[in-house]
């Protein structure tokens, strides 16, 4: 008799990031309190963020602008006509007990984002991750919940309304993403991107970027959605990842024991790195939304449109293909490199100073990276100007100096010490004439190592090659000498 081997059924993961990303301007979206972030609680603020009665709310035109330029850096299509919209809840961090958002008719939609992942052998795999809408709203205050970071198990809560009309955009993306790899990419693209434009700092960890995720499974082949969940309180990269690979696990074990997933909110708890229940999810109908009385609709005109694109950079994944394909350097480089934008601007100027493309990535993403690692700096705070990092390399091409020499200068230079001091009376000996007679004096001064290499042991070419080195306090050329020990020897 025989017994059918039961399949294990494959599931999918159906991921789609709502991120709301703070907008860097001066004021907040609809009045002139300050926007900046670590004042006394409840300073920046005013009757029009705190809804007072008889208040007119006024858009922030350099908000249109940024949302615009996002838009179009996402390559959505920008609407010419948007509205503002009501979305009421009542929560204590809502001073009026409505946001200011929009609803219906968004201001960019129907865009795309590229990432970029990078396989075991080093190639890049690229991902196209459709975005559904980008609108403007305003943001909500903060609680502050005594005794634990919950309301659940806090003693007393407290609530500061500075964050309270700080201007946002809310960016959500189709369900394209599949595992917590690409999510926890598509949101550092995208934060490189806000970054570029100069429109958002994106740090997450002071609230200026906020991913909330929407996962569910199924079974690989059926098109129909499983039932989605939405994940809160991540305020990292890793967290997103993390949070997303143990939902889907969770959700799998419970359709595998034959429990209903419901449709919730859950919250990452990052002690216990595991998700949470924190409440049945609310609909787009429990919000009743409604037009927003008090703003009028907006129009982008034809110049505007024009003005924003074209004060656009070139954005992150742009420079990628570029340094791919036209410097030849390696996806891991160009990753390195693009991911600030002040590294991208170092490492450009250094190669308009006529830096080699290569010799300049691995300088700026090995020894520089690795120092301001250690210090806790910016390439921005160095020394070593990307004009003196191209006067090194080129030292070292021409033969000038060696890589060596270079490397034990490091620190003089990322000082501000320039090249010429640095390597003042240090040029590298290269002519054959001054380099023979020290060869020749080496090999006569150790009889039995050269019998030993002429014996088999080619390993002691590297004794010889030491002992020029140090005789001439590394200025020999390395290679003239390591081909000058070995013609003797070989004699």
């Amino acid at each position: 008799m025989t017994t059918a081997t039961a399949v294990k059924t494959e599931y999918e993961a159906i991921i789609g990031l709502e991120t709301h990303c703070q907008l860097s301007t001066n004021t907040k979206i609809f009045s002139s309190s300050s926007t900046a972030f670590g004042a006394d609680p409840n300073t920046n603020i005013d009757p029009v963020c705190m809804g007072l009665p008889g208040v007119l709310p006024v858009l922030n035109a350099k908000v249109l602008e940024y949302a615009v330029k996002t838009g179009l850096a996402l390559n959505c299509q920008i609407a010419r006509y948007s509205k503002f919209d009501r979305k009421q809840y009542f929560y204590p961090d809502l001073p009026k007990n409505y946001q200011i958002s929009q609803y219906d008719l968004p201001i960019a939609e129907h865009g795309w984002l590229e990432i970029e992942l990078v396989d075991d052998a080093g190639n890049p795999i690229r991902k196209r991750i459709g975005i559904t809408r980008l609108h403007m709203e305003e943001d909500a205050g903060k609680l502050v919940h005594a005794g634990s970071e919950r309301l659940s198990g806090s003693s007393y809560s407290l609530v500061d309304y500075n964050r309270a009309g700080v201007p946002l955009v809310e960016i959500v993306s189709e369900p394209d993403l599949r595992s917590g790899q690409e999510a926890a990419e598509y949101a550092s693209e995208l934060r490189r991107i806000v970054r570029y434009l100069g429109v958002s700092d994106g740090n997450m960890q002071e609230g200026s970027l906020r991913c909330d995720v929407n996962i569910s499974v199924r079974p690989v082949g059926r098109k129909e959605f499983g039932t989605k969940v939405e994940i809160k309180n991540m305020n990292s990269f890793s967290a997103i990842q993390k949070a997303i690979d143990y939902e889907i696990e969770r959700q799998i074990a419970a359709i595998e024991a034959g429990e209903r997933i419901v449709q919730e909110t859950r919250l990452w708890e990052e002690g216990s790195q595991r998700t949470s229940s924190m409440r049945v999810k609310e609909g787009s109908s429990d919000y009743r939304y409604f037009p927003e009385p008090d703003l009028a609709p907006i129009e982008v005109t034809d110049v505007e449109l024009e003005t924003w694109n074209s004060e656009l950079p070139e954005l992150p994944a742009q420079k990628r293909h570029r340094y791919e394909d036209e410097l030849g350097l390696s996806p891991y480089d160009t990753r390195v490199l693009t991911e600030d934008r002040s590294v991208t601007d170092y490492f450009e100027s250094a190669i308009a100073s006529g830096a080699n493309p290569k010799a300049a990535a691995n300088w700026i993403t090995q020894d520089i990276a690795a120092y301001l690692n250690k210090q806790k700096l910016t390439i921005s705070e160095i020394g070593l100007t990307p004009t003196n990092l191209a006067d090194v390399i080129t030292r070292i091409e021409t033969g000038k100096i060696s890589n060596a020499q270079a490397k034990e200068k490091l620190a003089d230079l990322l000082s501000g010490v320039s090249p010429e001091t640095a390597f003042a009376g240090q040029e590298l000996i290269s002519d054959p004439t001054v380099l023979e007679p020290i060869v020749d004096e080496i090999i006569a001064a150790n009889p039995q190592q050269v019998e030993k290499y002429r014996g088999g042991n080619t390993n002691l070419k590297g004794f010889f090659v030491g002992q020029v080195l140090k005789k001439t306090n590394k200025r020999a050329d390395p290679k003239l000498t390591n081909e000058l020990v070995e013609k003797k020897l070989n004699a």
